[in-house]
């Protein structure tokens, strides 16, 4: 059965971080988008940018969510270099988003990896 999207799934970790009820090491947040740290970094600079809306992956965006990923894409720079990415074009930073369990997804809620720092790191 496919999840739909929805404005929060009381059963999701990371709905359960955007409402206060885990914590997390806030990076960014705003309306729309929630930024906080990898509790399991690979990197020195490691953390997840997610909608605050339930969409469960990569797998169900639409054109609908086109201008909310493209805030989210144009917040990495920055938010990269303040949490510590060397800048770009010696240092710089690494993007990715696992979708499905073949992509190695493991929280059903869609987030985008930023990874960044002097290597080596842990993965990736």
């Amino acid at each position: 059965m496919m999840e739909h999207i929805v404005p929060s799934d009381p059963d999701c970790l990371f709905c359960k971080i955007v409402a206060g009820k885990i914590p997390s090491k806030l990076v960014y947040q705003d309306d729309e988008i929630y930024v906080f740290h990898d509790i399991h970094p690979w990197a020195p600079v490691h953390f997840l940018m997610i909608p605050k809306q339930h969409i469960p992956s990569m797998a169900q965006v639409g054109p609908e969510q086109a201008g909310l990923l493209g805030r989210m894409m144009a917040l990495v720079p920055k938010l990269a270099l303040q949490e510590g990415c060397n800048p770009y074009p010696d240092g710089g930073f690494r993007i990715l988003s696992n979708t499905g369990d073949e992509g190695r997804q493991e929280v059903h809620h869609l987030h985008i990896h930023v990874m960044g720092g002097p290597r080596p790191w842990l993965k990736g």
